[in-house]
């Protein structure tokens, strides 16, 4: 099992591709796929796991400052797919009854941009146009947008005119490092593509990697499915995380909060690390192990249902 642990060189598309194809190649449980293409037309890679009917997808690095979740989500499922390789009867019962997707880099070219992969060219010159309304957010560390500055977790349907108005009294009325809600929903290539594997998958439950915060958000604007409380406090319990409300001004427009709004499906945006974005590499090993855990109990939690 060869598990990434934020050494030099810095993570990327080329590094998150280079692992997904990898581990398709050495674990025969799991496959590899293409969902879409990011704005600078780069893949918008996800891995299968299972052959069974209960569905779930797993996002991570939909925010470009928030790269670390990537190895993380791609960490645990390494070491699922190690688990179903040596006879675990439990990784075997999964891969039977369910059908896992993950989508471990959902904004290839803002990770790029953070970790420096992404240092020259039309592409970047724009984003640094961009970046310099904007003075008060550092640049490239606090771009948390896509290329073109929409941040993807204010692109999904649910809510998003309330988030809309929420981000241009703020001052995020044009694109911008961040809290940029974009021209209509759905209008980033990144968002609609997670959108339609979604819609695709139709998956019993979501979960969807953040950081920073150590909470777990569950509801959108007060309301959650049947069922989601519970399941909610036994995420907590698994990564030691504390369950909160997302604040007002990010209560609408995410992913998670289009899943619970569209598809009535618990969904869950779990908020790891502590400190200020990016996080550094040195916090992988602990972002591992609460997205291993959370991801494995929900994954018990949809064999279960």
């Amino acid at each position: 099992m060869i598990l990434y642990d934020g050494s030099a060189p810095e993570w990327s598309s080329l590094a998150a591709g280079a692992r997904v194809r990898s581990l398709a190649e050495r674990y025969p449980c799991l496959r590899s796929g293409v969902f879409g293409r990011s704005g600078m037309r780069k893949p918008l890679r996800c891995i299968f796991f299972g052959e069974g009917e209960r569905a779930a997808v797993f996002a991570a690095g939909q925010h470009a400052n928030e790269w670390i979740c990537s190895p993380a989500l791609l960490n645990h499922v390494e070491a699922l797919a190690s688990a179903w390789a040596a006879g675990d009867a439990a990784a075997r019962e999964l891969y039977r009854r369910t059908r896992l997707c993950f989508a471990p880099l959902v904004n290839p070219d803002g990770a790029d941009l953070v970790t420096g992969a992404l240092r020259r060219g039309r592409y970047y010159e724009r984003a640094e146009h961009i970046a310099a309304g904007f003075p008060d957010v550092p640049f490239p560390a606090g771009w948390k947008a896509n290329i073109s500055g929409v941040d993807l977790n204010l692109q999904y349907p649910a809510g998003w005119e309330r988030a809309r108005e929420v981000k241009f009294a703020l001052g995020w009325t044009r694109p911008a490092p961040r809290d940029y809600v974009g021209a209509a929903p759905l209008c980033a290539a990144e968002a609609r593509a997670l959108y339609l594997l979604t819609r695709r998958m139709a998956p019993k439950t979501v979960l969807t990697l953040h950081t920073q915060g150590e909470v777990i958000y569950w509801r959108y604007r007060g309301f959650a499915p049947p069922g989601a409380e519970s399941l909610a406090e036994d995420l907590a319990a698994a990564s030691g995380y504390a369950l909160d409300e997302a604040p007002d001004e990010s209560g609408s427009a995410g992913y998670k909060d289009w899943a619970i709004d569209a598809l009535g499906i618990p969904a869950f945006t779990v908020e790891c690390g502590l400190g200020e974005n990016p996080l550094p590499a040195s916090e992988l090993g602990g972002i591992s192990a609460a997205a291993d855990a959370v991801c494995a109990r929900l994954e018990a939690w949809c064999a279960a249902s």
